[in-house]
């Protein structure tokens, strides 16, 4: 079936949001944006911005009213109140998608799997996560597969760890300092434990090519991204190159710190959740991906950590 290219991005001013809106303007979509303050400064062009809270219904009905998609990449900031705010507007989303047969897109994320699933994620793979973060994720991909079974079209592309020139929360802005020249790097994980790594760009890239194949695509779909799947020292490698500095240290992570503050910072506690992650080795399969598009948009990891880096402030 056809799908009408036009698309409602709910989060289009966020990480995977932006350049998701972003690589479907670029590739001829219609794309409107939801956003609170519809008159403030630096939204992007080329987005029809619709004023309105995805955590309204009415707001989210009137600002999908014939589109084909919505991206539902709209999350709460600071993982603050994620277990009364993330469920109801993805409700929302539905109930907006069903209303105008438009498809889903949820860019979804690892935090459902636990420790048990890993080093090697496949759709497939069991979701048991050991996390309240993770147990809503799964809630979320549980309600839009009953959504599916229901008629709304659905797709999930499942990612590694973010970053990106615009991303939001991701491991970066703890690793190191927005704003500042870079004076170190703090690495997570032991420094030769490969880890899955997602360039936001690339992301935008794939949804946008996974859209216009709507006609190989089934109601419920579900696939993995796999990104970049690169130790620590490989990391830094880049990271030095980007900030011409051979000599840049790599440090570690101060997980220390985030225990004996998450009691007091929600930040640091819902990181500390995640610290087993970062324990063995994490990679997404992504053979179903390529199999559909022939290859995976992937950016050189030189030029994804120095645009990243740029975008932070730190070069």
């Amino acid at each position: 079936m056809e799908t009408a290219r036009i698309a409602l991005v709910l989060g289009a001013t966020g990480g995977s949001g932006s350049e998701i809106a972003s690589a479907l303007v670029h590739r001829g979509w219609t794309v409107r944006g939801l956003v609170r303050d519809a008159t403030r400064a630096h939204l992007a062009a080329g987005i029809e911005w619709h004023e309105g809270d995805a955590m309204n219904a009415n707001d989210v009905a009137k600002a999908a009213r014939g589109v084909g998609v919505i991206v539902h990449a709209v999350n709460p900031p600071g993982y603050r109140n994620w277990n009364t705010l993330v469920l109801p507007m993805l409700d929302n989303t539905i109930a907006a998608a069903r209303e105008n047969n438009a498809r889903i897109v949820l860019p979804g994320t690892v935090y459902n799997f636990g420790p048990d699933a890993l080093p090697l994620l496949a759709e497939s793979s069991p979701q048991q996560p050991e996390t309240r973060k993770g147990a809503i994720r799964v809630q979320m991909e549980k309600r839009l597969e009953a959504a599916a079974v229901d008629g709304v079209r659905v797709l999930i592309l499942r990612c590694g760890d973010f970053f990106g020139p615009r991303a939001g929360n991701n491991w970066f802005n703890a690793m190191v300092k927005p704003g500042q020249k870079l004076r170190s790097v703090s690495y997570p994980a032991q420094r030769d434990l490969p880890h899955a790594w997602t360039y936001l760009p690339d992301v935008g890239t794939t949804v946008a090519l996974l859209l216009e194949r709507e006609n190989k695509l089934a109601a419920f779909e579900r696939f993995h991204f796999g990104g970049h799947w690169v130790d620590g020292n490989t990391l830094m490698h880049a990271v030095r190159k980007a900030a011409a500095n051979p000599k840049l240290p790599l440090r570690s992570f101060p997980w220390w710190l985030v225990t004996l503050a998450s009691p007091f910072v929600t930040t640091f506690r819902e990181v500390r959740e995640m610290r087993y992650l970062w324990r063995q080795p994490l990679q997404l399969d992504n053979r179903k991906l390529v199999a559909l598009l022939g290859a995976e948009p992937h950016t050189k990891l030189d030029t994804a950590i120095a645009d990243t880096l740029q975008g932070m402030g730190c070069l």
